[in-house]
């Protein structure tokens, strides 16, 4: 019986890195052809990168997209490669995969659907291609055939569902593939991660092959490409409803390959079974985002102030892991050299001195300060090995302060100047911090969640001031399980200071004993309002009645909650525009150039809220 082996290829591609995504495409069909791969399908646009954004337009960029296929045809001898790339035709840019068999080009095949919801925004660049249609296209002088068609390669017919093209129910390409008598349907695709998502991709590809009759192969593009969101290089291969094949996601590799036998008429008996973990997802997740952010920025390093609460500490051990699981997957020497670091050749160097010239930390302490934060700062800077500063910042919030005073002729007091005096504290750090990082030519660390975004509790170019923000695209109530399981978990004995204390911003007088929930209220009350308000898009009186049912707390306190979330959330959207960098890590997030658009300016749901003061 004619059988058949199959590779999937991860590449991790980075927009304009024309040569380096070259070589890692060039390294994965050299891999193959050595395990003797005789179908290859690597992911989509992985030759310019999916997140390529507006350069997708112009007509210098796909004509550049065609140059590197041609250049990679030498290298598909006696193998049949199928590659992404953009493809202009006159005015129109199309989301194409090449087919190259044996150092021939047979044609593109263009994407049918697009994606549009959420993170995406491809009716920007690209044009869906109508199904059934085909055209000549001129590749460097041979006329080559672009659109939607099938292929064959040692008795195996196989056609093409890129990404999205899968996610369309009774529409997709995949009805029309198994019509046609398809034995093997391709997935390349350039999906973001999510907590939560891997799960979803193996239903689908094994109901796809059940539903479509045919061996369904997914091949995902790795690596936090361009910034903001993180693909996490997942290949899956499913027969007859089983998952035959399933990698380990989020590698810190430039490329991985994974293979696979097919007899045709075969079918499998067993498939494989996975369990997942969301904070394990989280973990890498962010692991690898940070990685590539520091590689491919070019930077020296991070720099983090470390107030010894729950954001900032999570961040710290989020780099810990990075250096643990990056030198764990790739060797202390490649890992050293990735980063370029100065002792890249001690392979017997230990990973907390790697952490040291990676993360430098700060606590900046006022008056309104606890000796438990300092010490629970101190306590997880010296068990992961970062570098630790503490200093003191009173007398810079004293300077600003004398001065509006005399300008203004009285005394500042908490009762009459609550939000200004406690402003002034988070901004007065903000400058140090920055000429720290400047210093080490590192990158600062944005400490909000996606929780404080939701409410505007953060200060603007104080605790929002950085390079990027790695838990921003998370809630709060998930960083504080994830930190109780982080030092259960993963051993990070260090954070058991900072999980013993109470989240608070310290910056009312100590006396005050103020916490985040007394301030806001409790965090997984929003959580609760954000997933029905934001996610599900719903109006107040909706979030209400529904969590009046999910939640039985009284009606007069859940209405608060629920209208003082809408009142904060329309108010500071001009916080979330400006937003450092965040990484897409949940099904949601709340910055408005990924997932959630909101007018800066707006009625503030005020009719909205009325109506919500007369329900029951």
């Amino acid at each position: 019986m004619a059988s058949i082996i199959l590779g999937g290829a991860t590449v991790n591609q980075t927009p304009l890195n024309w040569e380096g995504n070259f070589t890692n495409l060039v390294s994965a069909i050299q891999e193959a052809k050595s395990r003797q791969v005789r179908l290859l399908c690597l992911p989509e646009l992985s030759i310019t990168g999916y997140g390529s954004e507006d350069l997708f337009l112009s007509y210098w960029y796909p004509k550049k997209a065609l140059n590197s296929l041609q250049k990679l045809l030498p290298h598909t001898q006696d193998i049949v490669v199928c590659v992404g790339l953009p493809v202009r035709v006159g005015q129109q840019v199309y989301n194409c995969v090449a087919v190259v068999d044996d150092q021939q080009l047979k044609g593109f095949v263009a994407k049918q659907f697009l994606a549009i919801d959420g993170v995406h925004y491809e009716y920007r660049w690209f044009t869906p291609w109508e199904a059934g249609q085909v055209i000549s296209f001129d590749f460097f002088g041979k006329e080559v055939p672009l659109g939607d068609m099938v292929f064959s390669v040692d008795g195996f017919k196989f056609g093409f569902e890129i990404c999205e093209d899968a996610w369309r129910g009774k529409l997709r390409p995949g009805y029309r593939l198994r019509e046609r008598g398809v034995d093997i349907i391709l997935n390349p695709s350039a999906s973001h991660f999510a907590m939560g998502k891997s799960r979803l991709r193996e239903v689908l590809v094994k109901e796809s092959s059940r539903t479509l009759e045919a061996i369904y192969f997914y091949t995902n593009l790795l690596g936090n490409e361009s910034g903001r969101m993180i693909f996490d290089g997942e290949v899956l291969l499913a027969q007859a409803g089983k998952l035959l094949v399933k990698n380990e996601l989020l590698s810190f590799a430039d490329y991985q390959l994974l293979t696979h036998r097919v007899v045709k008429g075969e079918k499998p008996t067993t498939g494989l079974h996975i369990v997942h973990n969301r904070n394990e997802e989280f973990t890498k997740a962010s692991a690898l985002a940070l990685f590539d952010y520091l590689r491919k920025s070019r930077s020296k390093g991070f720099v983090l102030s470390l107030s010894g609460g729950a954001d900032s500490s999570s961040i710290a051990v989020l780099v810990a892991e990075m250096v643990r699981r990056g030198v764990e997957e790739l060797g202390m020497k490649r890992f050293s050299g990735k980063l370029r670091l100065g002792a890249s050749v001690n392979s017997a160097r230990p990973i907390r001195e790697v952490v040291g010239e990676l993360l430098t930390v700060a606590y900046q302490g006022t008056e309104n300060s606890s000796e438990a934060t300092l010490e629970s700062a101190r306590m997880l800077a010296e068990s992961i090995g970062a570098v630790f500063y503490q200093w003191s910042i009173s007398s810079e919030v004293a300077s600003y302060t004398q001065k509006i005073e005399q300008a203004l002729g009285r005394k500042l007091t908490w009762e009459k100047d609550d939000l200004a005096l406690q402003n002034i504290q988070a901004r007065a750090r903000s400058p140090i911090i920055w000429m720290l990082a400047n210093i080490h030519n590192a990158l600062l660390l944005t400490t909000s969640n996606r929780s404080e975004g939701d409410v505007g509790y953060a200060t603007m170019d104080g605790d929002t001031s950085g390079s990027i923000s790695p838990i921003a695209a998370v809630d709060k109530y998930f960083i504080l399980q994830w930190l109780q399981w982080a030092e259960k978990s993963l051993g990070y004995k260090g954070l058991k200071g900072v999980n013993a204390l109470q989240p608070s911003a310290e910056l009312r007088p100590l006396d005050n004993n103020q916490t985040d929930e007394e301030d806001l209220m409790p965090y997984s009350v929003i959580v609760a309002i954000e997933r029905l308000a934001i996610r599900d898009r719903r109006s107040p009186a909706d979030v209400y009645l529904i969590l009046k049912e999910e939640l039985g707390f009284d009606p007069g306190l859940l209405k608060s909650y629920v209208s003082k979330f809408f009142r904060l959330w329309s108010r500071n959207q001009w916080k979330r525009e400006r937003l450092a960098p965040s990484f897409h890590l949940d099904e949601f997030n709340v910055d408005p150039k990924t997932w959630y658009r909101f007018p800066i300016l707006s009625g503030g749901y005020e009719e909205e809220l009325k109506e919500l003061d007369g329900l029951d």
